[in-house]
């Protein structure tokens, strides 16, 4: 139990870490659209290298395809009432969408690291080195684009503070749910995960750096795919 805690706060800490530098500094334009770019490129090699390939080899495509369905329904469903929330407020809600998908990314992907731990597989430094290179750049740009929209520094701190808790939380409690679950929750979960972050980077991400970074958005994007992708296969 005590190395799932320890790798929880691990895969977790880069989502409080990327807000608090946003609060540190104003971010320009152009570098943020670079910066969640970027981001863009690694949370894709995460989704093709990670999410699918390992859920194909635990449990074939049913479980994995059911699950990027739930993933994308729900992400698609919580983005809508986000977006109606923030109409009545009268409130952009700039941000949001990316803090969103990291709840739901973060929550399977970590339940799937837990029950990993529980099953006394090793964890690989190059994914958790993954995992940091893809969410930081999306709580920058989140914790960045919430700020901009008028959110209190506080607020926003509590926010990404709550989310990493909470993905914190999801790898103690795939530790102790692994002798109650089959390589089949594991492959639905690695398909929700990656069904949530296909749906957020199509309809939030990559057109957020794209406005903010004009042409250099493919190329970061680009290197941030390679990065993830090699320090995945290497691990």
């Amino acid at each position: 139990m005590g190395g799932a805690i320890l790798w929880g706060v691990v895969a977790a800490s880069p989502l409080i870490i990327g807000a608090v530098l946003a609060l540190l500094r104003t971010w320009p334009p152009r570098w943020l659209g670079i910066v969640l770019g970027f981001g863009a490129g690694a949370l894709m090699a995460s989704i093709a290298f990670e999410l699918w390939e390992e859920g194909l080899d635990l449990a074939g495509p049913i479980p994995l395809v059911i699950g990027v369905a739930a993933g994308a329904l729900a992400y698609f469903l919580a983005d809508r009432i986000l977006d109606a929330r923030a109409a009545k407020s009268k409130d952009q809600g700039a941000g949001a969408p990316l803090a969103l998908g990291a709840l739901l990314d973060g929550i399977p992907e970590q339940l799937v690291l837990g029950i990993g731990l529980a099953s006394g597989e090793p964890v690989s430094i190059a994914l958790v080195v993954a995992i940091v290179v893809s969410n930081l750049p999306e709580s920058i740009g989140s914790a960045a684009d919430l700020l901009k929209g008028g959110m209190t520094k506080s607020r926003v701190l509590l926010l990404w503070a709550g989310i990493s808790v909470i993905c914190a939380l999801a790898t103690v409690a795939g530790f102790g749910l692994a002798s109650a679950t089959g390589d089949e929750f594991r492959a639905g979960a690695s398909g929700f995960a990656a069904g949530a972050l296909l749906v957020m980077l199509v309809d939030s991400m990559v057109p957020d750096a794209q406005q903010k970074a004009k042409q250099v958005t493919g190329l970061a994007t680009v290197l941030g795919f390679a990065l993830a992708a090699g320090l995945s296969l290497a691990g």
